[in-house]
């Protein structure tokens, strides 16, 4: 019999060891898998929290429905009729800038409508298809490219919020390439971001005339998906379908050192247990310390990834005492603005069942990477700043019946410029750990759907490590 030990019990470590259990059983592996999870919850940061009749998330509160991976588990789990699609609602999106909230536009006649960008901004954004193409050998980072090709303006206030909400990140330190790899590629392929949109434009036309399933070629697409009491339930019936003998809660791993019968030594307090390959599936600052005394090159890479610490506020308001419309997805803050939060979600108005009847819940962020002092903050000082903030924005001037605040010291990890020679260079030091994988949202990707496409990629590897 061979032997897995999974470390994480994460999203990325549930579903790597679900994964791994069945692709072993296809594959005629005999096979001992052991996850080990150092809190006594699995689900690491995918986390509902369920009181007064509100569902707060933790951590991310949804996933695209465009990725086929993460709706095959759902079917595969028999999760799929839990899924809950989000309404029309979360098409709407805000930025709130000089004073107002403006709806993005969907399209260019509401673009030339719209005053978020003004006349002059928009007049730098219609010179992006004669922007010659980014030729250097160094990896640029979002700001860089979004002065260079859309102008100050529509980085300010249209990437930068963008780079806050999805990364918690500084675009003035984060790679494109690793953050929005289509995006370089699209530059790349065809010299221009209108450019490429036009040229797929008339591409899609083609296909659909000639009867060719056609996919969204620029955007991430997709509907926002969650589930009917909340994203954890994906975590909770993994957890349940691999059972008591699989997972090991409560336990932190403290290092993994070679084996003396097996290959792999994996050191826990108070216990050891041997195996034929070991999975990573902790954040790369833990994994950087577990493989501190057995893989120092390797450490130190992972020790090269930071994070970005979050805030999450969430305030629940009778439905009748707030003049706004709420028919939206929520909005993000540019830094120019001088708020406190980096946006808020209107969750409530995404998903029904988030909050009681009459009811409404609002979910705002606070810090990220370029305020890590705001981790630090009080409760008191997060509600103060957070009702001022909605004020400005929302015109609430009103205290919320409902609170909880909740902090990540280490939330979303950070590809900064460089990300990508680094995870070569990770890479490059594995080849000689025939055993040992990592996955997660460290690397290639930190979305829900990512983790469960790395999860695919871990598995596939360590199928070929134990055949």
């Amino acid at each position: 019999m061979k032997r897995a030990v999974i470390v994480g019990g994460g999203l990325s470590g549930l579903s790597t060891a679900w994964l791994l259990r069945e692709k072993a059983r296809n594959a005629g592996i005999d096979l001992e898998i052991t996850l080990i999870e150092k809190e006594t919850r699995t689900g690491g940061k995918i986390w509902s929290i369920k009181e007064d009749g509100y569902i707060c998330e933790w951590g991310p509160n949804g996933f695209l429905d465009n990725k086929p991976q993460t709706l095959d588990l759902c079917r595969d789990l028999k999760a799929d009729d839990k899924l809950l699609r989000s309404n029309d609602n979360a098409r709407k999106r805000f930025i709130f800038s000089d004073g107002i909230l403006n709806q993005l536009p969907e399209n260019a006649s509401s673009f030339l409508k719209s005053s978020l960008i003004s006349w002059p901004g928009k007049l730098r954004l219609s010179m992006e298809p004669f922007i010659s193409k980014y030729n250097s050998a160094e990896d640029e980072t979002l700001a860089d490219f979004g002065r260079r090709r859309l102008g100050k303006e529509a980085l300010n206030k249209l990437i930068a919020p963008m780079v806050s909400g999805i990364f918690a990140g500084d675009p003035e330190t984060m790679s494109l390439k690793s953050c929005f790899p289509r995006i370089a590629e699209l530059e790349s392929e065809y010299g221009g971001l209108i450019k490429a949109m036009i040229k797929l434009a008339k591409k899609k036309k083609q296909e659909i005339a000639e009867g060719k399933a056609v996919a969204s070629a620029a955007g991430p697409g997709g509907v926002l998906t969650s589930f009917k009491n909340g994203i954890q339930t994906l975590t909770d019936i993994l957890t349940e379908e691999l059972g008591s003998i699989v997972i090991r809660s409560g336990a932190e791993v403290q290092k993994v050192a070679k084996g003396t019968s097996l290959p792999w030594r994996i050191v826990t307090s108070g216990n050891e247990t041997e195996a034929d390959i070991v999975i990573l599936a902790t954040p790369a600052y833990a994994s950087a310390s577990i493989l501190s005394e057995t893989a120092n090159k390797i450490s130190a890479i992972l020790n090269l990834i930071p994070y970005a610490s979050m805030t999450i506020a969430c305030f629940g308001y009778e439905r009748g005492r707030i003049k706004y419309d709420l028919n939206g997805f929520g909005y993000l803050v540019p830094k120019q603005e001088g708020l406190s939060i980096l946006g808020t979600l209107w969750d409530s108005s995404i998903f029904e069942n988030r909050a009681p009847e009459g009811m409404v819940l609002l979910r705002s962020m606070m810090g990220g990477a370029c305020f890590p002092e705001y981790i630090n903050f009080s409760d008191v000082e997060v509600e103060t700043r957070v009702k001022a903030d909605l004020e400005k924005t929302m015109g609430i001037d009103v205290s919320p019946s409902f609170i909880r605040i909740y902090r990540h010291k280490k939330a979303i990890p950070q590809y900064t410029a460089g990300h990508g020679k680094r995870l070569e260079a990770l890479y490059e030091e594995l080849t000689d750990t025939h055993g040992l994988i990592l996955t997660g949202n460290s690397y290639r990707g930190i979305g829900f759907n990512d983790c469960i496409i790395a999860a695919h990629k871990a598995v596939d590897e360590a199928i070929t490590c134990l055949i």
